[in-house]
């Protein structure tokens, strides 16, 4: 049997992908242990689309959650959650109350709309699918799930996009607890493999004489501005969202810390990141059973190095991992339609 390399691989992560190939969406569905895990967040993008965010700062009454979604679909992909918490709630699991259980689905949207049909929204039954659907057998990456319209490298427009898609990586941590995470990377930006320097994904250069890729960098420093054509039109339309997960025993506020330290994947990986069109929010779940002894303050620095190598690992697992899709090719589609026009 295979070694498990994705988020799955850490005790208590199941994961499920809903696609739609027709709208051109999907959701990416996790869901933690019964008791629940041990959440955090940071959120450093200036549009973003979130969910129960603010419970999970320190400080609230809730400290645990049940799932955690990633979609497509923008606002729109909210209603994911309902589907979730149905199912959460007939399995009995969530937060006591004296009304019954109430599931805690914190999660984040990315914006796809208009690469499908237009007529057909992100509902309910992704939710309720995901959940109920649900494994942790090893997560597909690619051009699936919450990344089946995600699209990087916009500073030209659609005409120069490439796709993106959803990735995953894990490491082992000298604890003995492993660290995973799973991204979906709609960025406005260049992807690059940090571990090389390379550039594997930029706006499109339709000159066979010249590189793959441009560099949105050169492009926003020349001054020059996307004109009206193409599906993304004069807007941003973009967005990285993701989770990291381990089974060290954490605080609250120890998750929001590795929740900040893990961003450092996002700024290594995708350049420019953060910007006013970027949604960039990060997840951080700690699956350890209740009242385990948590990490020590200084053991959380080899914690968030490795939280921020799973982040950069799994935008490049995206990248390398997605198929065209809607008339956007992914980055080695580009590659090989430019050395078939290659002059002799």
């Amino acid at each position: 049997m295979n070694e498990n390399l994705t988020i799955t691989s850490v005790p208590g992560v199941r994961l499920a992908h809903i696609t739609d190939r027709d709208a051109v969406t999907g959701t990416t569905v996790l869901l933690f242990p019964d008791d629940g895990a041990i959440g955090g967040v940071e959120v450093r993008g200036a549009a973003p689309g979130t969910r129960e965010t603010d419970l999970l700062r320190p400080g609230t009454l809730v400290e645990r959650v049940n799932s955690i979604f990633l979609t497509g679909g923008s606002a729109f992909g909210m209603n994911v959650a309902e589907g979730i918490m149905r199912h959460l709630e007939v399995e009995g699991i969530g937060f006591q109350t004296p009304g019954g259980v109430v599931p805690i689905v914190p999660g984040a949207v990315i914006y796809d709309l208009g690469m499908g049909n237009t007529d057909r929204r992100v509902t309910r039954d992704f939710g309720l699918d995901g959940a109920r659907e649900a494994s942790d057998a090893p997560a597909e990456s690619g051009s699936v799930g919450a990344g089946t319209g995600a699209t990087v490298a916009k500073a030209l427009g659609s005409d120069h996009a490439l796709k993106g898609g959803v990735g995953t990586a894990v490491v082992d941590l000298a604890s003995g607890h492993k660290i995973g995470a799973v991204m979906v990377v709609n960025a406005f930006g260049d992807i690059v493999d940090p571990d090389t320097g390379m550039l594997i994904a930029g706006p499109r250069n339709d000159n066979a004489d010249g590189p793959p890729f441009l560099s949105t960098r050169e492009i926003l420093r020349s001054g020059h501005r996307r004109g009206p054509g193409g599906r993304f039109g004069q807007q941003p339309t973009n967005t990285t969202i993701g989770v990291v997960a381990t089974d060290a025993p954490l605080t609250v506020a120890q998750a929001n810390r590795l929740a900040m330290m893990a961003h450092s994947g996002i700024a290594r990986a995708i350049v420019p990141s953060y910007g006013m069109g970027d949604g960039d929010t990060l997840f951080f779940v700690s699956t350890a059973p209740p009242d385990t002894p948590t990490v020590d303050t200084f053991g959380l620095t080899p914690i968030g190095a490795a939280a921020a190598e799973v982040v950069e690992r799994a935008i490049v697992d995206a990248i390398r991992s997605a198929t065209g899709i809607a008339g956007i090719p992914s980055a080695a589609e580009h590659i090989s339609g430019m050395n078939g026009r290659m002059r002799p």
